[in-house]
């Protein structure tokens, strides 16, 4: 499981205290200041904040330029963003947010991910087993409708369950009406409510994709640092009714573009950020929460390589895990070195003060100071049931998990369900239970094993909750009973489950049903303790995001939430340990840094590239920096022009951005982009692609 939060894999050292105390004295009070500074700033495309970047850039984005954006952008299910480049449905993204798609088209003959592909024709597209592809549509604000649910004098449950009945109520009569997805956002941590619309694409086919030496040239050493040269990007198409879909807005593209100092726009879907947490939440994260997290990762890790030494095939299997284990990893590691510095929780502490300060002056406003309280009141709840696991991380059981837990949800009024098995989620979430992609049997087995010697971990061998799980076998002989005797790998037999609602799950004898009804107790008992703890969280957060917005006024943008979002900057270049960094690379570059690296494995270029280097132009833009506030969500977004034409896609972050889910700083945070040029040419002369490139061309 790849966190969206995430961006991708890549080499994590020790953040410099250098780097540190430059971010302090710069921007650790923009977590919690409700101005916010430079270029900072993940917004909403209902609010994009006009006003500061006519000040900073002389430029006011049009309704019809931001309407133009919105509508080119995309979204992917499976964690990512991408955008429409053709008007006959074509989506370029990241190669590696197209892994997960790549590895489950791929058998032992055919290794997408590692070779590539390349779609001769459109007859030759082949359609993905799962992949959703979403469209936003329309924002709505309906905050009113839903905090009106909310009575004086109700618990923090029962607040929660009536807030949820509503957003579930409001999500399905706006599904009735236009048919498209729908989803209620919280944001501000609960301060408003969006009603999002999507227009859903779910037959995707893969176009092509490059190798992975090139995608991900440097490997796990280049990861996260700059320089860089990867063209880490991938072609999908949308159909309709069996032919490619026809798209009216979509970004032309700008060979050009992306120049120094050019202002650009990086339209995506943020995962999440935190930087509306207060210095007890951040004290959470930094001491428990993100640490456990780290140690679980690590074991993962370890787990996934020990798997993948077994054989090529299990190293092909296990892959795809292992980068999404290695990424979060290395991201989370430089998320917690920024919340390990004393001096960022000192500033934060002292900004907290002073905001309090402020609002303690208005007798309006005095009241919103027990905010605070009520926040550092939650994570004391956090902390109390931080070790009692009752899920366990395997494909096979996720599926046995959300199978039965869906037998019961669908006996409730779709507002009153868990919001995963609500009427306006129900295809999205058939597509996912119902995928034709491999499960492998031995993964499975080892994982299962694993996640059950963990439930031990976390709550002791003689817990009643690992007892029933466990039936008197160890973990091993558990997971080997089960696997054996599941018959969930079968399609068919999912099918037959979900059709046959709360009486056939009550009559399996299915051992991974079995399993997972042993689980569902604990499970929901935890989920209304859990759901409780954030409705606490959410009415203080709602009355911090009133304190900012008074202090604030409109310069306040909510934290990331995996919803389209505009952040902007200007492509430029950083200076870091007294070295000047340049703003942008060539493709003539990618082979002086395989030179200056040997020619050893990770930097070794495909033999695509060493055929085609004569033909190459050399000079050719390939990779950049700006100063766009992203996080992990954010990968296959667009950089766009003033224009509103395509100048590059995003596809990482430098060392120095690591700690974006908490901050930002323009100084020395860079987000990485492939540029346009790069692709283009790759495309005509590296991947005899220049139908492609014509058509993005258009």
């Amino acid at each position: 499981m790849k966190p969206i939060a995430v961006m991708k894999s890549g080499r994590r050292k020790s953040v410099k205290a250098t780097v540190l105390a430059s971010l302090a004295s710069l921007v650790l009070g923009s977590i919690h200041s409700p101005i916010a500074r430079a270029d900072e700033g993940m917004w909403l495309f209902n609010a994009v904040p006009k006003a500061q970047l006519k000040k900073n850039h002389n430029f006011e984005p049009t309704k019809e330029w931001l309407d133009h954006v919105m509508l080119s952008s995309v979204r992917f299910n499976s964690g990512g963003s991408a955008s429409f480049v053709s008007s006959q449905g074509l989506v370029l993204t990241n190669h590696h947010v197209a892994s997960d798609t790549l590895y489950k088209l791929s058998t032992p003959e055919h290794n997408y991910n590692e070779d590539g592909f390349l779609a001769a024709s459109q007859a030759d597209e082949i359609k993905t087993p799962d992949l959703e592809l979403n469209q936003l549509i329309s924002i709505e604000d309906v905050t009113e409708k839903v905090n009106a649910s909310v009575k004086e004098g109700m618990t923090s449950q029962e607040a929660s369950k009536a807030r949820q009945a509503t957003m579930g109520l409001i999500e399905k009569e706006s599904l009735d009406a236009p048919g498209l997805r729908s989803d209620v956002v919280t944001l501000y941590g609960g301060g408003r409510y969006h009603l999002y619309r999507y227009k859903k694409y779910t037959d995707v086919r893969l176009v092509w994709a490059p190798e992975a030496g090139s995608a991900f040239f440097g490997g796990d050493a280049d990861n996260f640092e700059y320089p860089r040269y990867c063209l880490d990007v991938t072609l999908f198409r949308v159909y309709e009714n069996g032919k490619p879909a026809k798209i009216d807005h979509f970004l032309k593209m700008d060979p050009s573009g992306a120049k120094e100092q050019d202002l650009v726009f990086v339209s995506g879907n943020p995962g999440r950020t935190r930087r509306i947490f207060t210095h007890d939440a951040i004290e959470y994260q930094r001491d428990l929460a993100m640490p456990r997290t780290m140690n679980l990762l690590r074991r993962k890790e370890v787990l996934m390589q020990q798997y993948a030494l077994a054989g090529p095939e299990q190293q092909r299997r296990s892959r795809d895990d292992l980068f999404g284990i290695q990424n979060s990893r290395k991201a989370i590691t430089g998320m917690l070195s920024g919340l390990q510095d004393p001096e960022f929780t000192a500033s934060k502490k002292r900004e907290e003060t002073e905001l309090m300060s402020r609002l303690g002056q208005d007798p309006k406003l005095a009241p919103l100071t027990k905010a605070w309280q009520q926040i550092r009141d939650a994570q004391v709840k956090r902390r109390e049931y931080l070790t009692k696991t009752a899920t366990l991380r395997s494909q096979l059981y996720g599926i046995a998990e959300k199978l039965t837990l869906m037998a019961g949800e669908d006996r409730k009024a779709s507002g009153d369900r868990y919001r995963e098995f609500r009427d306006s989620n129900r295809e999205s979430l058939q597509q996912e239970l119902f995928s034709e992609a491999p499960i492998y049997e031995d993964l499975e087995r080892m994982q299962l094993a694993d996640e059950l010697a963990r439930l031990i971990d976390d709550r002791g061998g003689n817990d009643p909750l690992v007892v029933a799980a466990l039936a008197g076998k160890s973990p091993k002989q558990r997971a080997a009973e089960i696997i054996a005797g599941t018959k969930l790998m079968q399609v068919a037999e999912r099918k037959k489950l979900a059709e046959g609602g709360s009486g056939a799950i009550a009559e399996s004898k299915d051992p991974m049903i079995l399993l997972a009804k042993a689980m569902e107790p604990e499970y929901r008992k935890m989920h209304d303790v859990m759901d409780a703890i954030e409705e606490q969280e959410r009415q203080a957060y709602a009355k911090v995001t009133e304190a900012k917005f008074a202090v604030g006024g409109d310069s306040v943008y909510p934290d990331a939430t995996f919803t389209l979002r505009l952040a902007y900057g200007k492509v430029l270049g950083y200076e870091t340990d007294g070295k000047k960094i340049p703003a942008w690379t060539t493709l003539g570059g990618a082979f002086e840094h395989e030179s200056l690296h040997l020619t050893k494995d990770p930097w070794v270029l495909p033999k695509s590239w060493k055929e085609a280097k004569g033909k190459l132009k050399s000079d050719t833009p390939f990779n950049f920096v700006c100063t766009a506030d992203i996080i992990g969500g954010n990968s296959g977004s667009p950089v766009v022009s003033k224009e509103g034409a395509m100048v590059g896609i995003i596809f990482d972050g430098n060392i120095e951005s690591l700690t974006a889910d908490f901050y930002y700083t323009e100084k020395v945070s860079r987000a990485v982009a492939v540029h346009i040029a790069g692709v283009l040419e790759s495309l005509r002369t590296i991947y005899n692609a220049p139908h492609l490139a014509e058509e993005m061309g258009r």
